[in-house]
């Protein structure tokens, strides 16, 4: 487990750095096309990939409950849900976080925040009416791992990081379409026509890049909380049970895909499909279920 929290923070810095030299690349490759501002190009691109990293590390939380639509309660709002969450972070030996709730019907849930004294979970009102008691600290349990294996920290900055790659290519793109440029690519000739088509293959690879990585993220984590979660109550077949549930009514309206990979369950329609499938943020779920039923034989 420590291994894997010090994993996780050396992830964390590892992806800040790629996403730095990406953005830089991208700002002076399009600039150098837009206008031959390559060099200007790279400083703005600089000042916005460092303000994204403080954004994304500071405020990337708000932004991933604000697309939720959640609102934070406190223990006199939902004394039970406050007391399960309270309860468990004691056996964890981790700090209380913000509780919010999703008003959405959809069984769903997610942990954000940049560490264990930072940290917010966040359940839709649908999965706490519909889970029973054990079931429900399962997912709280697999949420709370989350928190404490610095997962939250990796996977809240991809949220933004993936975002402003997304944003990057697109402004390239309608700059391409609205004109700017033309006269530079004349200028170049041959060379401004391959330039021109590196730069829309960059712009249409970035989002791409942003999602893959997302995906290598997101799965490996799902069966480590599942894991630690089923550890932390003692009872796997709890969070096997919410699973099952979950996966019957796990689509949430104002889930987003830059934040798909934050919830315990994917919150899209149509993801049981082979497509589906390959390129979702989380492992199917029947493969989780028969990981925690395995471990209800060992436990």
């Amino acid at each position: 487990m420590y291994s894997q929290i010090d994993s996780n923070k050396r992830k964390s810095f590892f992806l800040i750095a790629i996403f730095i030299i990406v953005v830089v690349a991208l700002g002076w490759f399009f600039g150098e096309l837009i206008g031959g501002y390559g060099y200007k190009g790279l400083i703005i691109a600089l000042l916005i990939s460092w303000l994204m990293v403080l954004f994304s590390y500071y405020r990337g939380d708000k932004v991933a409950l604000w697309s939720a639509g959640a609102k934070e309660i406190q223990k006199n709002d939902n004394p039970f849900v406050w007391r399960l969450i309270e309860n468990l972070c004691i056996t964890a030996g981790l700090p209380m976080p913000r509780v919010y709730i999703i008003p959405d019907a959809a069984l769903n849930a997610f942990a954000t925040g940049r560490d264990p004294k930072h940290a917010s979970i966040a359940l839709t009102a649908g999965i706490i009416d519909a889970l029973e008691k054990p079931e429900l600290e399962g997912v709280i349990a697999h949420e709370l791992s989350h928190v404490k294996n610095y997962d939250i920290r990796i996977m809240t900055i991809v949220i933004v990081l993936a975002g402003t790659l997304a944003l990057l290519a697109d402004f390239f793109l309608r700059s391409r379409f609205w004109g700017f440029g033309r006269r530079r690519d004349r200028d170049d000739g041959g060379l401004g026509v391959i330039l021109l088509i590196a730069g829309i293959i960059l712009a249409i690879l970035a989002p791409i890049a942003a999602n893959l990585i997302q995906l290598a993220i997101s799965r490996k984590r799902e069966f480590l909380a599942d894991a630690s979660g089923a550890l932390l109550t003692r009872y796997p077949q709890g969070l096997a049970n919410a699973l099952a549930k979950i996966s019957t009514h796990s689509n949430i309206r104002r889930a987003s895909g830059a934040t798909a990979h934050l919830y315990i369950a994917n919150p899209f329609a149509g993801s049981g499909k082979f497509l589906g499938k390959l390129f979702s943020t989380h492992p199917p779920i029947e493969e989780r279920i028969a990981a925690l039923q395995g471990m209800e034989k060992n436990i």
